[in-house]
């Protein structure tokens, strides 16, 4: 299941064993995780773990990591990327344009839209590497820390 709150998006996983139901932000570098014993209380514990991130990243003066910025390095093969430079040549576009189009049927093809994110919503840590900073306990949830980069 994937959830959207304030652009971030939450993938959620069922841990049968632990008898929760788990998640993490997967459109940022940081690291923001999520549980809950219901759909209901996941979905909860999402926008709350986001905006915790967020007052988290405001009361040290900090830029949230914001989802993406559209452009990404690859490594391929010589010979595949000659083979892509040719098909976008052949279909008239750009490489740029030609590896746009591509990634987006793909995703259209698993059926990840952004419209099909929205339609669901609802996160309790915040992390990125470096020094750990206690949050809010939630009745019924684990203890929630978040880190940031180089203050540890």
């Amino acid at each position: 299941m994937m959830m959207e709150y304030k652009g971030y998006i939450g993938k959620v996983e069922f841990d049968e064993a632990a008898g929760v139901i788990h998640g993490e932000v997967i459109n940022t570098r940081d690291v923001i995780t999520f549980q809950g014993e219901s759909v209901a209380g996941v979905r909860k514990a999402f926008r709350e773990s986001v905006d915790d991130y967020l007052e988290f990243c405001k009361s040290r003066g900090e830029t949230p990591d914001k989802p993406f910025s559209g452009q990404f390095v690859t490594r391929i093969p010589p010979d595949l990327h000659r083979q892509v430079n040719a098909a976008a040549l052949l279909a008239g576009k750009s490489l740029n344009a030609w590896v746009a189009e591509q990634l987006q049927g793909a995703v259209l093809e698993i059926g990840l839209t952004k419209s099909s994110v929205r339609k669901n919503s609802g996160v309790k840590a915040a992390t990125r590497q470096g020094k750990t900073v206690p949050r809010k306990v939630v009745p019924g949830k684990t203890k929630v820390r978040a880190t940031r980069p180089g203050h540890g």
